[in-house]
């Protein structure tokens, strides 16, 4: 989920357009988008200096999916010398106190899972335990237990699935039981096949003999292994079972247990099994689009409940702490706040009929250059900007490129006409080409 959703992180485009001319400001752009990528190294992003900001998206991802959802702190004071006044904290969801009942911050107000809501069902405020439940205990003053944190400080991300929800579900959920079954039939399978491979024989001698056995609690226990005859005592005779493994049942099971685990979390069973053995072009190209179909509405909740929350305050904190100098930002801080997020793309299995198929639509009218390369993770003005440059560096070289769209071009022009050459051809040629005609 974490490499399809997010990859090497979704970037940001700064999107703000000049007052006058309806053209976007690239000098402000650019300085944004500057102080964005500055920011984003792990010592500044976050408060702890380990993770930068795509891996932050990252356990952001993983962790809604594995615990059903995940908070964000935005803590607004500078960390590892960053002249931004901004830093994020990731705190996991059992660090929230669901059985906290304490008192609202307003008539109407109530706690619903560690949250107050008030009527509307709008978060006010968290209450967090100091310490993560699962860490050992501090020898020591207790201090506080719980920290409680205003609704403006905390981006809390879940896939909210019915109305007035207050706390996600694991995407596991449906698949939990099954994945429980498959573990255990998995073992047991294990086992069978190695009793199976390890037992040799048994050898009945009228003195009677046990070796390799051990007494643990009063009851004989038997160790096997592989090439080994166990010797039995007299009288007694053993019944070995027809253990049969493997026997071509574990390979069918697996895969309807996981179809299931796959269905269950909303992916196909190639992208959860990394298995292609069953299917075709058809199939395969089906089954990614519909998966990427889902991780394209993961990305769009991440970026209008993660990001654009996320950059608008930022974008204040930037200005604030001296690192953006934006004209009018007082006035008009909507104008600087327009920007486009561009997540990962994914390639093709066949990329030449999918090219086929984007110039054809281009050509048509059904699609623009800048919608093909928003699809594939790009910025049409970046392109164009990068192919210029590419042109200006092989004319100054010399460098004759077939991809240069000007060679076509000039191909495609008219020849000029031969009248200054028809008029430099002497009489007595002119008859004798008439002659040869």
């Amino acid at each position: 989920v974490m490499n399809n959703v997010i990859g090497t992180g979704i970037k940001l485009q700064a999107q703000v357009m000049m007052q006058r001319g309806g053209k976007l400001d690239e000098a402000i752009n650019d300085q944004i988008e500057r102080a964005w990528g500055y920011w984003s190294y792990k010592s500044y992003c976050d408060v702890a200096g380990k993770l930068c900001f795509a891996d932050i998206e990252r356990m952001v991802v993983g962790a809604m999916c594995e615990s059903g959802g995940v908070f964000v702190r935005m803590i607004r004071r500078p960390f590892g010398g960053s002249k931004i006044p901004f830093a994020l904290q990731v705190i996991e969801a059992d660090q929230l106190d669901e059985a906290y009942t304490g008192k609202s911050s307003a008539a109407g107000n109530e706690w619903r899972m560690g949250v107050e809501v008030d009527s509307f069902g709008r978060p006010i405020q968290y209450a967090f335990l100091a310490k993560h439940p699962g860490d050992s205990p501090f020898v020591g003053a207790p201090g506080k237990r719980h920290l409680m944190l205003p609704a403006d400080e905390v981006l809390h991300l879940f896939i909210s699935d019915r109305p007035g929800q207050t706390r996600g579900v694991t995407w596991f959920a449906s698949a939990i039981k099954r994945l429980h079954h498959l573990t255990g039939y998995e073992e047991a399978e294990v086992v069978r096949a190695r009793a199976a491979s390890s037992l040799m024989g048994f050898i009945t001698s009228p003195e009677g003999e046990l070796m390799g056995d051990e007494v643990v609690d009063d009851q004989r226990v038997s160790n096997f292994q592989p090439g080994v005859f166990k010797y039995l005592q007299p009288g007694e005779s053993v019944t070995v079972p027809q253990l049969d493994a493997p026997d071509g049942q574990f390979e069918p099971f697996m895969r309807a247990m996981l179809r299931a685990t796959a269905a269950g979390v909303g992916m196909s069973y190639e992208s959860c099994s990394r298995d292609y053995s069953q299917t075709n072009y058809s199939s395969s190209r089906l089954a990614l689009l519909e998966d990427r179909e889902n991780w394209k509405a993961i990305q769009r909740y991440l970026i209008e409940n993660f990001h654009q929350p996320l950059f608008e305050a930022w974008l204040e904190m930037a200005v604030m702490g001296g690192k953006l100098n934006l004209p009018t930002y007082e006035a008009q801080p909507e104008r600087y706040k327009r920007v486009k997020w561009c997540p990962r793309a994914w390639a093709w299995i066949d990329p030449q009929k999918e090219v086929a198929a984007y110039k054809e639509a281009v050509r048509c009218g059904f699609k623009t250059q800048a919608q093909v390369v928003a699809e594939q993770g790009g910025d049409i003005n970046e392109l164009m900007a990068e192919r210029q440059a590419e042109l200006e560096l092989a004319d100054e070289l010399g460098i004759a490129l077939d991809t240069d769209p000007r060679s076509e071009q000039v191909a495609a022009l008219p020849e000029p006409p031969l009248t200054e050459v028809e008029d430099d051809i002497p009489e007595a040629e002119e008859d004798l080409i008439e002659d040869e005609g």
